[in-house]
């Protein structure tokens, strides 16, 4: 349990549980990073799609009416 009035106990405690954390390495940093920045780009062409899909849907629907 940690220590409620004594702030130097809890840094202790936090420097403790930091040392026990595994890190990952550069490589490993590095290979995540390549794999969001590739979703977030494939995301951005699926939702970039739908919408032009589905503004001339919406323009095709709507000039039908005039």
């Amino acid at each position: 349990m940690a220590s409620k009035g004594n702030p130097f106990a809890f840094l202790q405690q936090v420097r403790s549980e930091t040392s026990k954390v595994t890190w990952p390495s550069r490589r490993e940093t590095t290979i995540s990073t390549l794999m969001v920045l590739a979703m977030v780009f494939f995301a951005a062409l699926f939702f970039f799609g739908a919408d032009q899909l589905i503004s001339w849907l919406l323009s095709l629907v709507l000039s039908v009416g005039n």
